[in-house]
């Protein structure tokens, strides 16, 4: 981290990675914390340290939502982003499935920050659209993005970093149990989804703030006619400056199609490695263990070949002791994603250099397909569905003048 810095308020803000502020394990999950650092590697066999080095990530309903806010720098899953710079948010395209022009929901974020000044806080956002076939439709254009076409995606990822000194939090380790605000407040954000800026105003009650032209079409076909005559009055008797704040009605996300929030606590996956009872293994069960291998097993129903045989078997095996984990991370030279089966992985070829720096990327963390049923997602023919979604990012986390990096996604679909 940042030069200079006394090494107790470094550990501090280490063992912000990936792990809970608020949960009654804090002492244990503390133990647990270690650096968490990845890399792309075209070898067929994962590098020893690597293996030794991957955290596993869980979610777990939070004690309190609170924890969650952006100064507190969560790993989180579900709910709405808590944006690291809650200024200069992602604009334009950036925002849209490039496939149908929806809006993406936002997925989940992990806070990793790094041994440079400049990654003092920094936090990985992954958002997608909720349609299989756009889905379907970005598994052929990923192969498109190391060459020069342009590849429309619908999975999305964004690289957000900051310096220990900067305008939007103190340089001092958050308290889990404070109630002071952030230093500056954020970016009005849609009513209706909570995720992207709110760049269209409701023509009606001038109050309401919109990502998109449809988003403001479904809430008003939603409810927020019944809202916006009420507003409309009230802001007639108001004083017409009054537009610095906006009503508690508008405060909470009016989507019901949000994914449920969760924080994402870590373990190491060397932790899992001896020999255990099933129910030691599941005790802290979210979900029953049949649901989580309905997860994993319908992956195995369209093996290719014995290629994919032998690659299900290698990823059952290490999956198996830990069946609810719904990230792995590993940012360290010789790590890879675990494919569950080796059709459709990228060569080192296909992985694109930077868009900033034209340095390397390397491989940062994946989601499992188990997120899916912590998100209550349907089990039906059209259902958003994954075997995983691997994360690349910029190896040097190059610094660049937009505060929204975009980084890559590769997907490999079940």
């Amino acid at each position: 981290m940042a030069g200079g810095l006394k090494d107790d308020d470094t550990e501090e803000f280490k063992g912000l990675r990936i792990t809970s502020l608020d949960d009654e394990s804090d002492e244990e999950e503390e133990q647990n914390e270690q650096d968490i650092v990845i890399d792309e590697d075209d070898e067929e066999e994962e590098d020893e340290e690597a293996r030794n080095s991957v955290v596993l990530g869980f979610v777990k309903k939070p004690k309190t939502a609170r924890s969650l806010l952006r100064h507190f720098f969560p790993s989180k899953a579900g709910g709405v982003p808590a944006w690291l710079d809650p200024e200069n948010l992602p604009s334009g395209r950036s925002c849209f499935c490039d496939i149908c022009d929806e809006p993406l929901q936002f997925v989940l974020q992990v806070y990793a920050p790094e041994e440079k000044q400049s990654a003092f806080h920094r936090t990985l956002f992954v958002f997608m659209c909720t349609s299989m076939v756009c889905l379907r439709r970005d598994q052929h254009e990923q192969w498109k993005c190391h060459q020069d076409k342009p590849s429309r995606r619908s999975v999305k990822v964004f690289r957000c970093q900051l310096p220990r000194d900067n305008p939007f939090y103190s340089s001092e380790p958050p308290k889990k149990d404070s109630i002071d605000p952030p230093l500056k407040a954020g970016a009005a954000l849609c009513n209706w989804c909570g995720s992207w800026k709110g760049i269209k105003r409701c023509t009606g009650c001038r109050r309401a703030l919109y990502c998109s032209e449809k988003h403001w079409v479904k809430h008003s076909r939603t409810g927020h006619e019944h809202d916006c005559q009420r507003l409309r009055i009230n802001s007639q008797l108001a004083d017409s400056s009054s537009d610095e704040t906006t009503p508690a009605v508008l405060l909470k996300v009016a989507s019901n199609n949000v994914w449920p929030e969760y924080k994402i606590i870590q373990e190491s996956e060397s932790s899992y490695e001896t020999d255990m009872p099933d129910d030691t293994v599941c005790s802290n069960s979210l979900v029953s263990s049949n649901r989580t291998d309905d997860a994993l097993m319908s992956i195995a129903e369209n093996f290719e070949g014995d290629d994919d045989r032998k690659s299900w078997a290698s990823f059952h095996e290490r999956i198996a002791l830990a069946p609810e984990q719904v990230l792995r991370y590993c940012r360290i030279p010789g790590a890879k994603p675990l494919w569950p089966v080796s059709s459709g992985r990228p060569s080192k070829a296909d992985i694109p250099k930077c868009s900033y720096c034209a340095g390397p990327l390397c491989f940062e963390f994946q989601i499992m397909p188990q997120l899916l049923f912590f998100f209550d997602v349907k089990n039906d023919v059209d259902s958003l569905d994954w075997a995983t979604i691997a994360v690349y990012t910029c190896e040097a986390s190059c610094d660049a003048s937009v505060a929204y990096k975009e980084e890559f996604a590769w997907v490999q679909l079940s």
